[in-house]
Parts: C-alpha cells; structure tokens; sequence
C-alpha cells in the first residue's frame, strides 16, 4: 500500500520530526531523512513529550546577559 504523498510525487517523509525548542535543532526519527524542514513531516513532536524525556529538556537553561552600552 502507498500513502497519498508517495502516489502524488510530493516530496516528503514518513518519519516522525522532533523539535527540541531549548537545543535549537530537530531531528527525524527516520534515519534516511536527511531534511529536519517542518513541511516534510506529517508528525511533529515536541522533544518534552517523547517518552523518557528528553536531555536538552532536563538541561540547564543558559541565561544570555546582555550589558547596556
């Protein structure tokens, strides 16, 4: 059985995106997928909501300080 996408030529992936919103990244749990873009993905997660948790999400957060000049 084919998805839509596929059968449509749309260019896209099967996988699931993770964004980690601390860390500034996303990864795909599809290791072919070599695009992180949120248009490819149907399924988008926050990295909080994976099961297990998540490393950056239990990370220190870094305070950025900017000084007046």
């Amino acid at each position: 059985m084919e998805c839509a996408s596929c059968g449509a030529g749309i260019e896209h992936c099967h996988g699931t995106l993770v964004v980690h919103p601390d860390g500034g990244f996303a990864e795909c749990t599809d290791p072919a997928c070599a695009d992180g873009d949120r248009v490819r993905h149907a399924l988008i997660v926050d990295c909080r909501g994976v099961g297990g948790g998540c490393g950056c999400a239990t990370a220190p957060r870094k305070t950025l300080l900017r000084h007046a000049s």
